[in-house]
């Protein structure tokens, strides 16, 4: 999904100076204003999506007219452009992101390019026991105080999953799907140690601080 957009805002920097365009992120269900740089009020002004008319404004008469039916009509009745020209989503999607232009009537040239990412909310991770590594650790030797952990992400996409001990990290997977997990293998535990899971703009922690689920570490255990 992001790709795209990712590659058509390089294209158009390549043409337009890399300054040209600017890179908007926004929470699913958010709403988001893409701000002119240089007011136009009196200017007749059209917006697009992907290169397809979202809306336009008719500068003096101060009427605006938003084409419901374009881009699949996945922005009908969530358009508004205020006195300005700045054009406002309400209730934002991940599949509003992409490439935002306006256009005054006397150029073909846009004059403001937006890349908007709009990310799924985060859920909190999800930390349970590994059955299978548990279960073959106890049986190669009774011993054994090993202990063993996932952590997943829920019903998000397109994040980065990672475990902590304190304040250092210990390893990380970019999930580009939701059937990823991340693994954690402890003798006991001798620290707080933590998933989270993270986009651009969001994270959320999860603690795994519950001697239930592995014996804390005994002092030898520690000075050794």
């Amino acid at each position: 999904m992001f790709i795209f957009y990712f590659l058509f805002s390089w294209s158009l920097a390549g043409v337009f100076g890399v300054d040209s365009v600017k890179s908007v992120s926004v929470t699913e269900g958010e709403s988001v204003s893409l701000n002119l740089t240089e007011i136009q009020r009196d200017e007749e002004m059209t917006w697009k999506f992907n290169n397809i008319m979202i809306a336009k404004t008719y500068g003096k008469d101060s009427k605006s007219r938003f084409y419901e039916g374009s881009a699949d009509g996945r922005f009908r009745d969530r358009l508004k452009l205020d006195q300005t020209g700045s054009l406002i989503i309400t209730n934002t999607r991940t599949t509003d992101s992409g490439e935002y232009t306006v256009f005054n009537r006397t150029s073909e040239t846009p004059f403001n390019i937006f890349s908007l990412a709009v990310y799924a909310p985060l859920s909190v991770p999800v930390i349970t026991r590994d059955s299978s590594q548990n279960s073959s650790s106890s049986s190669s030797s009774s011993s054994s105080s090993s202990c063993s952990f996932l952590c997943s992400a829920v019903n998000v996409s397109d994040v980065t999953l990672s475990w902590y001990k304190g304040n250092s990290l210990l390893s990380s997977i970019s999930v580009s799907d939701l059937s990823r997990s991340l693994s954690l293998h402890l003798e006991c535990l001798d620290d707080f140690y933590s998933c989270v899971v993270n986009n651009p703009i969001r994270n959320q922690t999860t603690h795994l601080n519950n001697t239930e689920l592995c014996q804390t570490c005994s002092e030898s255990y520690r000075a050794g």
